[in-house]
């Protein structure tokens, strides 16, 4: 008999556990190395000179479904994004449930479901995971932890703190969807253009940029924070001060509307299938068209450049607005934005 909720017997270690593991997460995303059952997956090591990029983040979303996608969906590009952003070849997944008793079924299978088509679009394995539940009325329904692994090929060095005054400075797409979205879903709110996610993988689509701008010095996606948090990082790590040009970003009217309408600044909303990279001037056009010929860089553009700091006032990261004048643009400070990852 199929179980139609999840309950606390599922987080047990015995035979519900197993029924849970063998009949939800393999039947969804097993791969060969869930099904030897081990504690540890045992994979293939990386060939000499070769170094391994791995990364781990906690997924806690609200509503667990939105357009564009789901708590699964997110799980796997989060994690994949965030390896690929050091040039690796994303390889292996693991992936942790915390689950409510209560939680339904269905709704799990869904999730799986989810984690199963993103992981074989990026092209990764799930190889090891781990299941909890907790009481009723002590979880959100479902949170995930997704842990990565890459392999990086001798000689790539992509880091924050590689970027030179005069580089340029692109993203991938369009700001602030997947925040708007999924804000718009959990209060309820309606605008004229249909909304949704942008969540994705973004590992061929860095692929692409290398290929063609094989000196690009950094990737980051600009989740949490946004954009603004992002190039500020960005600043601080290679001592440098960045500008923005506001009439290059790309934003959807729907999106910069809302933002307006509830007092939000699109360049901290949080997006889950945007990268932003940068790269030395003489590549940035090369890098521009490999972006736009990948499915997730149609709307790609060039938005700014690095310039020198003044070490008296420290590094900064400034947007140049449509009227030709500069202001500071910070990151966000504490929970200004709902929680939308």
């Amino acid at each position: 008999m199929k179980d139609e909720t999840v309950l606390l017997g599922h987080g047990s270690g015995g035979t519900m556990m197993k029924r849970i593991i063998d009949d939800v997460f393999a039947a969804s995303y097993g791969s060969e190395e869930l099904a030897q059952g081990n504690d540890a997956a045992v994979l293939t090591a990386p060939a000499p000179g070769e170094r391994l990029s791995f990364s781990t983040d906690t997924f806690v979303v609200t509503p667990h479904f939105f357009p564009g996608g789901d708590i699964g969906r997110l799980a796997v590009c989060g994690t994949v994004n965030d390896v690929a952003t050091s040039g690796a070849e994303v390889k292996y997944l693991s992936v942790g449930m915390v689950l409510e008793e209560g939680f339904p079924m269905e709704e799990l299978e869904r999730v799986c479901e989810s984690i199963k088509a993103a992981a074989e679009e990026a092209g990764v394995h799930v190889v090891t995971g781990d299941t909890k539940v907790v009481n009723r009325g002590h979880g959100d329904g479902v949170y995930i932890n997704t842990a990565g692994i890459g392999f990086i090929p001798e000689g790539r060095n992509l880091s924050g703190a590689n970027c030179q005054v005069g580089d340029v400075i692109l993203i991938s797409g369009t700001l602030g969807d997947h925040g708007i979205t999924v804000m718009s879903q959990r209060e309820d709110l309606s605008f004229s253009t249909d909304l949704k996610s942008d969540a994705a993988p973004l590992n061929h689509l860095i692929a692409d940029v290398l290929a063609a701008a094989p000196d690009a010095r950094c990737f980051r996606d600009p989740t949490r924070g946004g954009l603004a948090s992002t190039l500020n990082e960005l600043a601080e790590q290679s001592g440098v001060d960045m500008v923005v040009r506001e009439n290059d970003v790309p934003v959807k009217p729907a999106v910069l509307g809302a933002c307006e309408m509830l007092g939000y600044d699109v360049f901290q909303v949080a997006n889950e299938g945007k990268m932003v990279c940068v790269v030395p001037p003489e590549q940035a056009e090369a890098a521009l068209a490999a972006m736009r010929g990948n499915v997730y860089g149609a709307d790609a553009a060039i938005i700014g450049q690095v310039e020198a700091s003044k070490p008296e006032r420290g590094n900064k990261v400034f947007l140049e607005t449509g009227f030709g004048s500069r202001r500071i643009l910070d990151m966000l400070v504490g929970e200004q934005l709902p929680r939308i990852c």
